[in-house]
């Protein structure tokens, strides 16, 4: 009988990782060695540090024997103090403005949400699905667990890849090493123009959550993003609530995301960026992720991240930290004159050889703002 937690089966390829292929029943076989190995003497398993495929190993592992599974950055990790009785996936925030911090899962919170995510990305049994970072960035195992449950191949060969999972950032470089993609499905962070552009002529799918509630809402570019089926939201105070059944363990009824959102007719959703990093400049709300998104469609402008500085008078002003390919400050200054409201206009500018970023490719706001003041 075919395993839960594999959709394949036979000589089925199943992992294409690191040079080496298992199919189907390579992995099934592996599975169950591992369980052999380890079941008798740990009650908690541990992938934090295997390579990708002894962790995907080690979790579907877990899933069999219905017990946790840590999965987390092995350099940063959150202290636990316990685990929930009905906990599997032991994971943690992303640790993009902050600290990681740790998170516990049922099975079922991601399981059941597999069949509505195919829907979604027709994602089929025949796809080699390309994971672009490390699994204890959550949606990089989402994405490998999903593509095990259908019974597709997880790959980290661009040149085979034909679906990828990426953050805007890395997509435009996975659209440039993968020539056989036909889908692309962004996460972590808003889809950016040149990100879209770079990947014109491959489906694009986009979809919206965080590591506490997972799936919340989802498009097909061009389309509006919209709720899931089952997933309910308000916006209070312009910051979106999720009420969801496939929230982590221990989170309240109704979830505050911490982003400023708006919701419109027909479930749909959209959400304007982080709460927290919403710029009060002189009684006008700036919102950071708005001005990013403008700076990187200047010519010499790599990559642009944005905090709010204190000010005497306006409470405060903008500071712009941008990556920059063979222009200099005062021209990118003066470009985005023409493109930002007064308000939005950044009164600092840092140019930085690299933004700090997370595993999974987001700017880590936390250590930027440390950077910067």
């Amino acid at each position: 009988m075919r395993s839960p937690e594999l959709g394949g089966a036979g000589d089925t390829p199943a992992l294409d990782i690191d040079g080496r292929t298992y199919t189907y029943a390579q992995l099934d076989a592996a599975i169950e060695r591992w369980n052999d190995r380890h079941g008798l003497r740990e009650s908690v398993y541990d992938a934090s540090r295997l390579t990708v495929a002894e962790a995907l190993i080690c979790v579907c592992a877990a899933a069999r024997r219905s017990i946790p599974v840590i999965v987390e950055n092995p350099d940063a990790r959150p202290h636990r103090p316990s685990i929930p009785p009905s906990a599997f996936l032991l994971v943690t925030t992303s640790g993009s403005t902050g600290k990681p911090r740790p998170l516990a899962r049922t099975a079922a919170s991601w399981f059941d949400s597999f069949p509505a995510f195919t829907t979604i990305t027709g994602i089929l049994a025949t796809d080699r699905v390309l994971i672009t970072g490390p699994l204890h960035a959550t949606m990089h195992l989402f994405g490998a667990l999903h593509a095990l449950w259908r019974g597709a191949c997880v790959t980290d060969d661009p040149s085979q890849a034909t679906v990828v999972h990426a953050v805007p950032a890395v997509l435009r470089e996975a659209v440039r090493t993968a020539p056989r993609l036909r889908t692309a499905i962004v996460a972590g962070i808003a889809l950016d123009d040149g990100a879209a552009a770079a990947a014109e002529g491959i489906a694009l799918i986009e979809y919206y959550g965080s590591a506490e509630v997972s799936l919340v809402a989802a498009r097909r570019v061009p389309e509006p993003l919209r709720l899931l089926d089952g997933v309910d939201a308000e916006v209070r105070g312009g910051l979106l609530y999720v009420r969801s059944p496939y929230s982590v363990l221990g989170a309240p009824e109704w979830f505050g995301v911490g982003d400023l959102a708006e919701l419109g007719d027909n479930r749909e959703l959209t959400v304007r960026g982080r709460g927290e990093f919403a710029i009060n400049v002189g009684g006008t709300t700036v919102v950071a992720e708005d001005v990013e998104r403008i700076l990187e469609t200047l010519d010499g402008v790599t990559a642009a991240a944005v905090i709010g500085s204190p000010h005497a008078v306006f409470g405060e002003t903008v500071t712009a930290a941008v990556q920059l390919d063979g222009a200099g400050i005062e021209e990118i200054r003066s470009r985005a004159r023409g493109v930002l409201t007064k308000e939005a206009m950044p009164r600092r500018w840092v140019a930085l050889q690299s933004l700090p970023r997370t595993a999974s490719g987001k700017v880590a706001r936390g250590r930027l703002k440390d950077l910067l003041t």
